[in-house]
This record gives C-alpha cells, sequence and structure tokens, in this order.
C-alpha cells in the first residue's frame, strides 16, 4: 500500500507519520510530496484561485502515477481536488474531508478551528454540507495571530494557542472541536477541558486506508 501526499508544510510530513503509526500503517507506506509555494500564492491572492487550483491539480495528477491513493493536506487548497478527481483513477481525497464527516457525526454544536484566513472559506463550506445529514450546529473560529507564531517557527506557541481557542470552545458549549489544519494536530493533546479534539492527519489516513480495502 502507498499513499502520497501533498503537503504545504515540511513539517507537516512528521505528523502524517506519527498518524500512520497510530493506525498501523506499515513503515514506508507514505510518500510526501511538498509544495509551500502553492499555500504561499493562495496567501498572497487571497485564497484559492483558479490557476491554483489548476497547478494543484496537476502536482496530485503527479503523485497518483506511482500511488495507491492520494491525499491533498492542506486545507486552504482541498476543493482543488475537483479539478482532477475524475480523471485519477486511484482514490483522491481532502484530508480535512474526512475530519468534517467524522465531526459532526453525532450532532450537537461542532466548532472547527482554523488559524490561516485562507482556509476559513474552504472549510466553512466543508463542514456545513457535512452536517447536512447529521443535523450538527457548525461553527468556524480563526484563531488571531497563530499562523504568524507558524510561520516564525514558534511551534510551542502555535500548539498553545490552537489549544487556548479549542478550550475556549468547550467553554462556549461545544460537543466537540475539529483542528481543520493539520498542522494543528499536536495541540490536541494539550487541551483539558473536554473530548480530545479531532485532527485530519489520523482521520484522513484512516478514509484512505477504508477506501482502498473497499476497492480490494
Amino acid at each position: 500500500m502507498k499513499i502520497a501526499l501533498l503537503h504545504t508544510a515540511e513539517s507537516n510530513i512528521s505528523i502524517f507519520q506519527k498518524a500512520a503509526s497510530e493506525i498501523g500503517l506499515p513503515q514506508g507506506a507514505l510518500h510526501h510530496e511538498v509544495r509551500a509555494d502553492l499555500l504561499a500564492a493562495a496567501e498572497k491572492a487571497g485564497g484559492l484561485t483558479q490557476e491554483i487550483a489548476r497547478e494543484t491539480g496537476a502536482a496530485l495528477l503527479e503523485l497518483a502515477r506511482n500511488a495507491d491513493a492520494v491525499v491533498l493536506a492542506c486545507s486552504t487548497l482541498g476543493p482543488a481536488i475537483a479539478e482532477v478527481e475524475n480523471a485519477i483513477e486511484v482514490p483522491v481525497l481532502r484530508v480535512d474531508a474526512a475530519l468534517a464527516k467524522k465531526a459532526v457525526k453525532s450532532g450537537g454544536l461542532v466548532v472547527a478551528i482554523c488559524a490561516v484566513e485562507t482556509t476559513r472559506a474552504p472549510t466553512t463550506r466543508l463542514f456545513t454540507e457535512a452536517a447536512q445529514s447529521t443535523g450538527a450546529q457548525v461553527e468556524i473560529r480563526l484563531v488571531p495571530g497563530a499562523w504568524e507564531l507558524f510561520k516564525t517557527g514558534d511551534r510551542a506557541g502555535y500548539l498553545a494557542a490552537i489549544a487556548e481557542a479549542a478550550e475556549a470552545a468547550y467553554d462556549d458549549g461545544a460537543t466537540i472541536v475539529a483542528l481543520a489544519q493539520a498542522s494543528m494536530a499536536g495541540a490536541a493533546d494539550l487541551v483539558a477541558n473536554g473530548p480530545k479534539p479531532l485532527s485530519s492527519p489520523t482521520a484522513g489516513l484512516a478514509a484512505a486506508v477504508e477506501l482502498l480495502s473497499m476497492r480490494s
């Protein structure tokens, strides 16, 4: 089994490797491609443009040539899957789509935490659509200043800010908190006043494995 992942941050590789180990994937099952330029372009443009979506789609197509499944690990670029999903013969999925599906499964108030402005709109669409079949109430929260901490390499400060936002969401009555960006996964272990927040690396890889098992 080979699952190819398209990242926009080098630091996310270790996060996904940890998630792979947690769900029992064998060593070497993941192949990582990092395209930080795609997220940088989206941030500069204020969101995902058609040109960036095409570039992302081309990268996904290339990864699919030598993989059993392809996972797009960036929430900002997520909608770009629509560019190629009908042209790729292997399963291709957004890592945050599996997260949204899992988060809304039991209904209640689902709060999705974002750190970067460009991911707010695609995350809102994704979670709102997922909630339509379960009746969950969805709220998207952006953590001010968190992305600047991430970009300057202050990982501890970044995760602490995300965890604080998650705890605030639980204080406000959230049933479950979802960490919408893969880079946030480590913050889940810092939250103590509610259920462990859901993170996308584990949910996304598990969904890919499930798809592959259905095809075998």
